[in-house]
């Protein structure tokens, strides 16, 4: 039977209620007034608060409940229709919708992207952002080939979005590249040579272990800590292999989600300097981060090659992103090695990236997904919590758009990620990230290759599951 007008934003119904919010915290988030209204609906509905079949008040009556005008409401309505979060049945009134689950499609938590802002239209974003750069740009330069490294306005507006991390920045030293993989490769060739070795934490970016194995270069693993590489590890590996390159992912690093405090940064420096090690700096998640320390490039901008990409922060389409040189001599070295790798950034992806930069259309997306990404990691942790404690691992990430999860000792990576494979489920195992034997039995969750919350949570709840049973393989029969 339908629960008629359940509690909601503060309203006691007729015939039945449900634990809710009250009016004064219903609206004192920031942002629009009707996305507000949205949010709350969202958050009962995967809390359980608000199921499926329950009647929503009509829209005049939640407008006088919430002390706002019926147009908030209207929009509320009508965006969590949008949503698929309720649906109208006439005059009978307005109803959460049954979850949507196509059980043929993999709920990918698996691709490490940014969850997409509540409330942006991506289709209005596009549609005025290409017209905005047609109208200052000739369509016939941006069908052309371009020399490597941006335009002057490229430059500037990476100097713009460099800004909170590095300070001012000569647009003379930043280099505009078709992502953050592609610069990787690039500085892989132009800084060391077939058979050199690369100096890295444990676990790591995928992609750089990629780019090493295809370009032939050595990646060594250092011991490291809860804190990150530990230093006189990174001395005694300088020496034992002759190594001149560290690669790094300090801040909010993939796949653990943690962060490398100033102090080991600083001892790190230390130690590159005494060593004459030059450092790439991978950092696509410094401005997801409330709480990043400063980049190794502002500590010791003399010999790092920084990499800040706007696929993780904003949107992957972009396909934009700034590398940071530590000398304007060394930057044609690194465009040669950039075009043997690819021969240009994409002109209109830029030029757009380019235009959201200076109008403040960055900024605001931006905000839009640290927002999402904070909800979403709130979820996560109510969910995973249990799981964790089951592991006896650590509280999951507060920050960023992903994270680490130690597996109870019944499962393997590798076992689990096949099965919640077959149950429509994509996760990453820990020895996505080693070089060799991973040091733990973990997984990663990107929590923002979903679209929307609700079938988030339908992706995590069953992971649960999942991870409370046993695994397959080990209770099979064998005759």
């Amino acid at each position: 039977m339908r629960r008629q007008y359940p509690y909601i934003g503060g309203i006691v119904t007729r015939t039945s209620s449900i634990q809710g919010l009250d009016r004064a915290g219903a609206l004192e988030e920031d942002g629009p007034r009707y996305l507000q209204v949205v949010r709350f609906m969202e958050r009962a509905i995967t809390d359980g608060r608000l199921r499926p079949g329950d009647r929503l008040p009509p829209q005049r009556q939640l407008a006088r409940a919430l002390g706002v005008d019926l147009t908030t409401v209207t929009r509320a309505y009508a965006e969590a229709r949008e949503r698929k979060l309720l649906h109208a049945n006439g005059a009978m009134g307005t109803f959460v919708s049954a979850p949507r689950f196509d059980t043929a499609q993999v709920v990918d938590l698996g691709m490490n992207i940014p969850p997409p802002p509540l409330g942006i239209d991506f289709t209005a974003l596009l549609k005025r952002g290409v017209d905005q750069v047609l109208t200052h740009t000739d369509p016939h330069l941006l069908m052309s080939y371009h020399p490597g490294g941006g335009s002057d306005a490229d430059r500037a507006a990476g100097a713009a979005w460099l800004m909170p991390m590095l300070g001012r920045v000569d647009g003379a030293r930043i280099v505009i590249c078709p992502g953050a993989q592609a610069a990787l490769a690039a500085l892989v060739l132009a800084l060391s040579h077939a058979g050199d070795t690369v100096l890295s934490e444990p676990v790591l970016y995928p992609g750089m272990i990629g780019a090493a194995a295809q370009l032939d270069r050595r990646l060594v693993a250092v011991a490291s800590d809860d804190d990150g590489m530990l230093p006189d590890a990174l001395a005694r590996a300088a020496v034992e292999y002759g190594a001149r390159v560290v690669y790094l992912n300090p801040t909010l690093r993939n796949p653990t989600a943690t962060s490398m405090p100033t102090a080991r940064r600083e001892e790190i420096v230390a130690i590159a300097r005494k060593h004459d090690l030059r450092i790439v700096e991978d950092d696509p998640y410094w401005a997801l981060c409330d709480t990043a320390p400063p980049p190794f490039a502002r500590l010791a901008p003399e010999r790092t090659y920084y990499i800040a990409t706007l696929s993780k922060a904003l949107t992957p389409g972009l396909r934009t992103a700034y590398v940071v040189m530590p000398d304007t001599a060394l930057r044609s070295a690194f465009v040669g090695s950039l075009r043997a790798v690819t021969l240009l950034s994409m002109p209109v992806m830029t030029s757009l990236a380019t235009q959201w930069i200076h109008d403040g259309t960055a900024a605001r997306l931006l905000d839009g997904v640290r927002m999402e990404a904070r909800e979403r990691q709130a979820m996560a942790a109510r969910i995973l919590r249990p799981v964790d404690l089951a592991a006896q691992a650590e509280p999951v990430a507060a920050e960023g758009i992903h994270l680490w999860l130690g597996l109870p000792a019944r499962w393997t990576a590798r076992s689990l990620t096949m099965t919640a494979r077959m149950e429509g489920l994509a996760v990453t195992p820990s020895d996505a990230f080693s070089t060799g034997t991973p040091n733990e039995q973990a997984i990663r969750i990107s929590l923002g290759g979903v679209k929307d919350r609700v079938r988030l949570k339908q992706g995590l709840d069953r992971l649960v599951q999942l991870m409370e049973g046993s695994d397959p393989a080990v209770d099979a029969v064998v005759i």
